[in-house]
């Protein structure tokens, strides 16, 4: 799982800045570097992602080995893992092709191509497992297939859906500035991204020394907590894309509305969120079939957390802004510092607050980042005004 995680972070960190490029392509009408930007960054990562696939499979029992697989886990590990390596090609190319579709506006074909994907993984699951008892390969494989029939399902979509995808005879395969550009919104997130999955294995490492219970509560309240986070995250994006567009068409006024807006709906978005999980996180995490110790410490876990979310939000919401402007080389350094103040304070303030360190760690990593981009944004705001 960390293995493919580190590898699905610098596919989706990158991608992201591939989303903002098409996005102020697209809002400045440059339509011609659209399907240029498509299938440059496409051929790119796939070709990227193909290599490193190959290696992870011929490296895959020194990979078990570092990570200190158990020895009875090691054979149905290894087989997973070189399966499902397989499929990060098309991971990438998936991304590559969703983060241009969303750069024009359009999320909904995004949206279906995962549902087929879902869909598909859930009944080849069920075929592969239940009734051909395949086992971990089978799952393996049911995964892999399913990445490649949302792949071609979205390439499908939306080559037929937009004209402006397409490409033509006129239209360059290679453009120097483009490659340029794309490496420079790309590569800053990610490496964020990397730097992350790899902080979040030190953070577990950390959290692991807290027990069993403990172990269960944090990590399954985590697997609720991404989930109920989507909606703050998407719509960050959703506010990066949309910025994206308007800086690319030159109206400045424009991004700030955005901002203006994006802020309101964050807010009531966010604070509904803290609403469900003060109320409904403990049973929720007892819904995974964990311990009462366990259910308890979830909620205490999602008490402190979630009276925070709105910090989360409106901090979501101005690191969108930023890179919707392109600024995702301060973005990513943002992003972190704020990894580094999470896992110092998980440590500095063990003494004080016992396990639920690791939620006021994030908290205060919460704070700090929305400190950072406040300032940032005063100071872009203010170098605009001075201009005009």
């Amino acid at each position: 799982g960390s293995s493919i995680s580190l590898l699905t972070m610098a596919i989706t960190g990158f991608s992201s800045g591939i989303s903002v490029l098409a996005a102020q392509k697209f809002g400045g009408k440059a339509f011609d570097a659209i399907p240029t930007i498509l299938i440059l960054f496409s051929i790119l990562l796939g070709g990227i992602f193909t290599l490193l696939s190959a290696a992870g499979i011929g490296l895959t029992d020194g990979i078990l080995r570092l990570l200190d697989t158990p020895a009875e886990m090691t054979v149905p590990a290894g087989e997973y893992l070189r399966i499902v390596l397989c499929g990060v090609p098309f991971l990438a190319v998936y991304n590559v092709f969703a983060a241009v579709i969303r750069g024009i506006g359009d999320s909904r074909i995004p949206f279906l191509s995962v549902l087929v994907s879902s869909l598909t993984n859930v009944l080849l699951d069920i075929l592969f497992v239940a009734v051909l008892h395949k086992s971990v390969p089978g799952a393996a494989w049911a995964t892999v297939i399913s990445q490649a029939a949302m792949t071609l399902f979205l390439i499908l979509y939306g080559f037929r859906k937009h004209t402006i995808l397409r490409v033509s005879g006129k239209i360059s395969l290679f453009d120097r500035e483009i490659f340029a550009d794309g490496l420079r919104l790309g590569i800053p997130p990610m490496v964020q991204s990397c730097i992350t999955s790899a902080g979040n294995m030190v953070l577990q490492g950390f959290m692991n020394g807290f027990g069993t219970q403990t172990v269960a509560a944090i990590t399954t309240a985590y697997r609720v907590d991404s989930i109920i986070l989507l909606p703050i995250i998407n719509l960050a994006s959703g506010i990066s894309t949309i910025t994206a567009q308007k800086f690319g068409a030159g109206d400045f006024l424009g991004t700030r509305k955005v901002l203006k807006t994006g802020l309101w709906m964050m807010c009531a978005i966010s604070l509904a969120l803290t609403a469900l999980v003060v109320t409904i996180g403990g049973p929720m995490i007892g819904l995974f079939g964990v311990g009462k110790e366990a259910v308890e410490i979830g909620r205490e876990f999602f008490r402190d957390l979630g009276m925070f979310y709105l910090v989360f939000g409106i901090a979501a919401s101005f690191r969108g802004y930023m890179e919707g402007l392109g600024d995702m080389l301060f973005a990513s350094i943002t992003g972190i510092a704020t990894l580094l103040v999470r896992i110092i304070c998980s440590y500095l303030f063990r003494p004080l607050w016992g396990n639920m360190v690791i939620a006021w760690a994030e908290v205060i990593s919460w704070v700090f980042l929305l400190l950072l981009l406040l300032c940032r944004t005063v100071r872009d705001l203010r170098i605009y005004n001075e201009k005009r």
